[in-house]
């Protein structure tokens, strides 16, 4: 049985169980999407606990060039808020656990997904969708334990738990780093300083930040004209950006599972590249490019976060994603100083023009041209309240 392992309390007593319950050997499995774990401890507390081998897979580099990429592209802000840090890294999650539990012939796989989470979903259906003769198995769903009893288990049968640090229960990778805890769970609470880790309070800071990010058909390639590889650029912004007091997510989130959550995320790296990438898709798509593109965006985002990584619009709509993109080229820069704004942009591709805006020594429409467009652009309007409130034409 290969057993997606994070490493934490519930995987970690998932594996005693699994051994004991199902008699079965279990594989751990600890993909790196850019998290801030000690793989070799994880390593060292699986064996310790009883699996029969560790697995680990470093995908930060896919998981940035791939779901990653596509959503700086797509703008994707679950709600207008939520990047999808989670969302995003949980199909190639399970993806790479399958590849795993097919080379070493296991028949089932195992995660630590509870049953009023989203990752329930997004791990399921992509075992579903690619692993169908596999067996699922979902210990957090069968055993009937809460957080103290798998403490007390773990103590019973001396499990090496991970140690403490923080009331808080924290997932983070590579584009954003999710705080639960119950303290947080009353929204009107206000989120403690120590929660948060990334990103300093916006009111200590004092210095802007400048940057200039330049971007190469829709993903980000440089800051400040250096060049670096998009795990470069998003490790570099998640720390100088979050040090500037930008990057802090608090909202009400609607749920896959039904119901609404106070949801708390820092993602400095995500909110400043989509942010920019937005502006210069304005300067450069037409306005029904820039209004269609958003609900190309919106629908995108809404499956992901859904857990339909697998349903064939995602890839048909990124495929649309993909081709507008190719215009998207040029420089956005931006100051960050407690909160993120525009200074400007530039782009070879822009479809703005200062000769047609000047309002000095640029181009004007004479007074017969601008009546007669005002005329036509106003007549369907103007033709039905006049017919609705039988107001008679002059």
């Amino acid at each position: 049985m290969a057993l997606a392992y994070s490493g934490g309390l519930d995987t970690t007593v998932a594996i005693h169980w699994l051994r004991n319950k199902f008699n079965a050997e279990v594989i751990t499995v600890t993909v790196d999407v850019g998290q801030d774990d000690d793989f070799e401890e994880i390593e060292r507390r699986a064996y310790a606990t009883g699996a029969s081998k560790h697995v680990y897979v470093d995908a930060k580099s896919g998981f940035a060039n791939g779901p990653v990429a596509m959503a700086i592209m797509a703008n994707a802000l679950y709600e207008d808020k939520y990047p999808l840090g989670t969302a995003l890294a949980r199909p190639l999650i399970a993806e790479k656990v399958i590849e795993v539990a097919r080379r070493e012939g296991c028949d089932a796989v195992a995660h630590g997904s509870t049953s009023k989470g989203n990752d329930q979903v997004r791990f399921n259906e992509t075992l579903m969708a690619l692993a169908p003769d596999i067996a699922i198995i979902e210990p957090a769903k069968i055993w009937g334990m809460d957080r103290a009893s798998e403490i007390d288990y773990a103590k019973k049968h001396g499990i090496p738990i991970p140690s403490i640090h923080s009331r808080f229960s924290i997932d983070d990778n590579l584009w954003s780093r999710s705080i639960e805890g119950r303290e947080i769970d009353d929204p009107l609470a206000e989120v403690p300083e120590d929660a948060f880790k990334w990103t300093v309070s916006p009111e200590s800071v004092r210095e802007p930040l400048i940057l200039d990010i330049e971007f190469r058909e829709g993903l980000p390639v440089a800051i400040n004209g250096e060049k670096m590889d998009l795990v470069g650029i998003i490790t570099t912004l998640n720390r100088v950006v979050g040090a500037h007091g930008f990057g802090r997510v608090d909202h009400v989130e609607n749920r896959v599972v039904g119901f609404k959550s106070r949801e708390v995320y820092e993602a400095p790296a995500a909110l400043t590249l989509i942010e920019a990438h937005r502006d210069l898709e304005k300067l450069v798509y037409t306005p029904l490019e820039y209004r269609f593109k958003r609900v190309v965006d919106q629908t995108w985002t809404d499956l992901v976060y859904q857990g339909l990584w697998h349903e064939p619009l995602r890839e048909e709509l990124e495929s649309l994603v993909r081709a507008m993109n190719r215009w998207v080229s040029g420089k956005v820069r931006v100051k960050v100083l407690g909160g993120l704004a525009i200074l400007g942009r530039e782009s070879p591709y822009a479809s703005y023009s200062k000769e047609l805006v000047d309002y000095v020594g640029g181009w004007y429409p004479s007074e017969e041209e601008a009546r007669g467009f005002i005329k036509m652009h106003t007549m369907h309007s103007l033709t039905a309240f006049r017919a609705r409130r039988k107001v008679v034409t002059p």
